[in-house]
């Protein structure tokens, strides 16, 4: 019998070698077979996997997203900042030019034919308009034309000639007290110096620059109500007191323009830049205001709001100068 390995093929089955290992099974399942129903190995411990597994986060404990911004709500633009001293003196001249060249007839608007009548008339003046002196003051001259005709008056003459200016008392006391300061101190002739001027009855530093200005030619800052006004609103100053708004403002203006500037100012005041209700949709200088606004803004709302010349209307003065281009003042009594 040879010795020599037998292979012997059955009929179904695997290949079998004499050492007796075979590709089945001892209990004639496939190995293959039988391994894969062996549970599958891990890879991973179980205590490393439960250690590096990170939990689940709760429902609704996501970082909460930043609300959104609401519609329109671009950056709010940082403040303007504050106009500097220099950035203000240059608005503060520029306006002036600009003036000048929409009143170019600026005048006092008071009727004189010297500097006594002009002294007299500026008193007068106080607490009512240059309108209704001018309506008076011809009757008073014709009546009392000299410092010495004035002086030697009946009081309750010249109070019944200038009751229609108001405080007719109190400015019957006045211009009878100047006059007769001018008879005896200065030889019935009005001095053209501020601190004489300011020594007679009845006269401070606004009827004093007003007669320095327009009588004499010498420089001054008339500040009367109209000029405080528009100082202010112009942001110029924040002074309410007539000698600190004074100074501040000549500091701002040559003292050449000193004069005009006032006569500028109040014409503006008058005309356009109302106290209560300034024609703001009218005026030339809106671009220079940091008040716009303030008063009525539509044009067509704001021509009605003109007055003077600049409205169609007569002046105040029954004599304007040449060039004044509105209607002259009608007399006391006339038109009303």
């Amino acid at each position: 019998m040879s010795n020599s390995p037998v292979t012997v093929q059955a009929k179904g089955a695997g290949r079998v070698s004499a050492e007796g290992n075979s590709a089945v099974g001892e209990h004639g399942m496939s190995k293959r077979a039988n391994a894969s129903n062996r549970k599958p190995v891990e890879s991973v411990e179980p205590a490393k996997a439960l250690k590096s597994a990170k939990p689940a986060k709760p429902a609704g404990s996501a970082k909460p997203a930043k609300p959104a911004k609401p519609a329109g709500s671009a950056r709010t633009p940082k403040p303007a900042k504050p106009e500097s001293r220099l950035g203000m003196v240059r608005r503060a001249r520029k306006i002036n030019r600009e003036l000048a060249e929409v009143y170019p007839y600026a005048h006092p608007e008071l009727d004189f034919r010297n500097p006594f009548e002009l002294l007299v008339a500026t008193v007068l003046s106080a607490q009512t308009t240059d309108l209704r002196v001018n309506q008076t003051t011809p009757a008073l001259f014709a009546k009392y034309p000299t410092p010495e005709d004035l002086a030697a008056a009946v009081p309750e003459e010249v109070e019944e000639l200038i009751r229609p200016t108001g405080f007719f008392r109190a400015k019957t006391k006045s211009i009878m007290g100047l006059a007769a300061a001018l008879r005896d101190e200065f030889g019935g002739e009005v001095p053209g110096r501020l601190d004489d001027l300011v020594k007679l009855p009845g006269v401070g530093r606004k009827t004093a620059f007003v007669v320095l200005g327009n009588a004499f030619g010498v420089p001054g800052i008339t500040v009367d109500t109209h000029f405080m006004r528009l100082v202010r609103r112009w942001k110029w100053t924040e002074q309410e007191d007539p000698v600190k708004i004074e100074a501040e403002i000549a500091e701002i203006f040559p003292k050449s323009e000193w004069t005009m500037l006032s006569h500028r100012v109040i014409f503006h005041g008058r005309r356009i830049c109302h106290a209560r209700k300034p024609a703001c949709g009218a005026c030339p200088i809106t671009h220079l205001c940091p008040s716009y606004g303030e008063g009525e803004t539509d044009p067509e709302k704001a021509r009605k709001l003109l007055k003077y010349e600049k409205g169609g209307f007569p002046g105040q003065r029954l004599n304007p100068p040449p060039g004044y281009p509105g209607l002259p003042a009608p007399p006391l009594g006339a038109g009303e």
